[in-house]
């Protein structure tokens, strides 16, 4: 487990129609301690997901936070595959 202190666990849809609504949630959160991002609850994930991620951790990097991202679904470690974008994810270490 790491040393987080503060949990955000966004559900539902994450996508083009849905991610503005979390947006400012989760930069808030990103500033405010160390965040896990659980996705357990996501059900749906397109490339607006990845954007919202890269929004939070440049929003805990200003910050001096950090954000480390739990449950993340098999189909977006694709999509960010895809962009080489992957390795820039901070998947939090399985148990």
């Amino acid at each position: 487990m790491s040393d987080v202190t503060k949990v955000f666990a966004p559900h539902g849809a994450l996508t083009m129609l849905s991610a503005a609504a979390v947006l400012e949630e989760g930069r808030r959160l990103a500033a405010e301690a160390p965040l896990a991002v659980d996705f357990a609850a996501v059900t749906a994930a397109d490339s607006a997901a990845l954007a919202l991620i890269l929004d939070w951790l440049r929003a805990a990097r200003a910050a001096g936070q950090r954000v480390v991202l739990r449950n993340l679904p098999a189909a977006l470690i694709s999509l960010a595959a895809l962009y080489d974008i992957d390795t820039l994810l901070p998947l939090e270490p399985k148990a």
